[in-house]
């Protein structure tokens, strides 16, 4: 009977997360030990069907990198890094699109359909979603190609929201195409910063393998619940924010720029990590509101 109360208790505390955000966006990136533990792919996979039952619209962008590295070990082609970007020629961006696109992208849906959801997966190439343009890195002044990476030039949201309007939840994989129709292979951190943007989503969700953001990088309990835009700023500056997190943070904060309302970083190998952000007081990450 004791359980059954918890239960009844723990459904209270979500019914006015519920009503609240009935309706809205939530663009999720799915990414980290959250793709490849099998256990884990199937608590996200089921936090997000639920959240489209209980009428929240969810935007998924994924990325793939692991993955990417194993097919291209297996036709023996050496992955090649430069200042932490994938160096993609045309070969490479082959296998990137294929991995991404035909692989990951269809086990996703295959798995939200599989659990009583209806997905569709689509790339940024399908109705010009994704507008991108070539990216270049630069070192001591100088310009560094490599090949075919690009940026964000502009997102055309539509198809989302036609597909959110008709039951659907999307898909979405980060292959870009230029006004050329080359294709392009971008972070997939920032596609869903972006997107989120241009959705203006509710609540913008990156998935990650760490608690959150930290005071102290060896010190999980340093965990910063709640900050505002101009605190990120400060972060970086006094270096709290530094290394592979600041990407991450790059994307949250062009959510924030271009339209989204919060966003919240959380630890993806926590289970049912989405459900606990969004439908529960305390939250279990780091969430960055607007000043």
């Amino acid at each position: 009977m004791q359980i059954n109360i918890e239960k009844a208790e723990i459904l209270m505390e979500a019914m006015p997360y519920i009503k609240k955000f009935s309706g809205k966006t939530v663009v999720i990136k799915y990414g980290g030990n959250a793709m490849v533990n099998e256990e884990m792919k199937e608590q996200v996979i089921k936090d997000i069907v639920l959240m489209k039952y209980v009428g929240i619209n969810p935007v998924v962008i994924h990325g793939g990198g692991p993955a990417i590295n194993e097919m291209l070990a297996k036709i023996g082609k050496q992955a090649e890094f430069k200042l932490g970007n994938r160096v993609t020629d045309s070969e490479t961006m082959e296998i990137v699109e294929m991995v991404l696109t035909g692989k990951i992208n269809k086990e996703i849906v295959s798995k939200i359909n599989k659990n009583d959801g209806k997905a569709v997966g689509i790339t940024g190439k399908d109705a010009n979603l994704i507008v991108a343009e070539k990216k270049y890195l630069e070192k001591d002044g100088e310009k560094i190609d490599i090949g075919y990476v690009g940026k964000v030039k502009k997102i055309n949201p539509r198809m989302i929201k036609i597909l959110e309007e008709q039951g659907y939840i999307p898909v979405i994989s980060p292959v870009g195409v230029d006004e050329d129709g080359n294709s392009y292979n971008i972070n997939a951190d920032y596609v869903a910063g972006e997107i989120a943007g241009a959705l203006n989503a509710d609540k913008f969700i990156l998935m990650t393998d760490v608690p959150g953001i930290l005071r102290d990088i060896n010190d999980p309990g340093s965990k910063i619940k709640s900050l505002k835009y101009s605190q990120v700023k400060d972060l970086i500056e006094d270096g709290t924010i530094s290394g592979g997190m600041l990407p991450k943070i790059d994307a949250c904060m062009t959510a924030i720029d271009k339209g989204a309302e919060k966003v919240h970083i959380i630890d993806g190998r926590v289970k049912h990590s989405i459900l606990l952000e969004i439908f529960t007081d305390e939250g279990i990450g780091s969430m960055i509101v607007r000043d």
